[in-house]
């Protein structure tokens, strides 16, 4: 049993862990939740490519996965979750945020323009590719294409449809593009549809993308926001 467990390395992270059984990897910390089928997996297994030949999007699954990496020609990673650790220093070069609850728009953005100048691919990634790294490649886009929120989440969304931002990451880029091009009043409505569940209420915060602030008799409104825990 020891040897044929030796002989079958997990398919995500290729470490040697009971990745059928839903282990967590020892070396990685990587899990294959136990229900998952494996056909999916293997096909989110490479990065969604939102920038060609430039910005990948993706999971720790896919940056664990190094030689997917090299075939896409990818040679440096930004890592957006500092719990995660950086596997192949000596392959690729690596830039981790440091801070786990508030996204460092400028520290990645800094980054991502010097991957640019480089013309070096570049993949992004959080834990599960859905929400701290797709907000950053939004934020890029806004700095460097001139869009506007919308417009940027609707680009990534397309590219990846998996991506389910939480409020509390959604209300970071609404400040961040405020920080960018003030007022935030003037978005096209149609695009209102791509924003995450629970972003289109005003409660001390900065009006949401087109709407105006909501008319709820005090005590009666209760806020169906997306779990502030879900930060990952």
């Amino acid at each position: 049993m020891r040897k044929r467990e030796r002989e079958n390395p997990c398919w995500i992270c290729g470490h040697y862990h009971k990745y059928e059984e839903g282990e967590v990897c020892g070396i990685c910390g990587h899990r294959t939740p136990v229900s998952s089928d494996k056909t999916s997996l293997q096909v989110s297994a490479f990065p969604s490519e939102i920038l060609p030949d430039f910005l990948y999007l993706g999971s720790y699954d896919n940056a664990c996965r190094s030689e997917l990496l090299k075939t896409q020609g990818i040679t440096r990673v930004l890592n957006t979750v500092p719990a995660c650790q950086n596997l192949y220093k000596n392959s690729f070069t690596y830039h981790c945020l440091q801070d786990d609850k508030i996204l460092q728009f400028d520290d990645a953005i800094q980054f991502l323009e010097q991957c640019e100048r480089d013309k070096a691919q570049v993949l992004v990634h959080c834990m599960s590719g859905k929400n701290r790294s797709p907000a950053i490649v939004i934020a890029f886009l806004m700095r460097s294409k001139g869009w506007r929120l919308p417009q940027s989440y609707q680009f990534v969304k397309e590219r990846r449809p998996s991506v389910d931002i939480n409020q509390a990451i959604y209300q970071q880029l609404q400040e961040y593009e405020q920080k960018l091009f003030g007022s935030s009043n003037n978005h096209n409505p149609a695009l209102l549809a791509f924003q995450p569940a629970g972003a289109t209420f005003n409660v001390g915060n900065p009006v949401p993308v087109g709407l105006p602030p909501l008319e709820v008799p005090p005590l009666k409104f209760t806020i169906g926001a997306a779990d502030p825990e879900k930060n990952l």
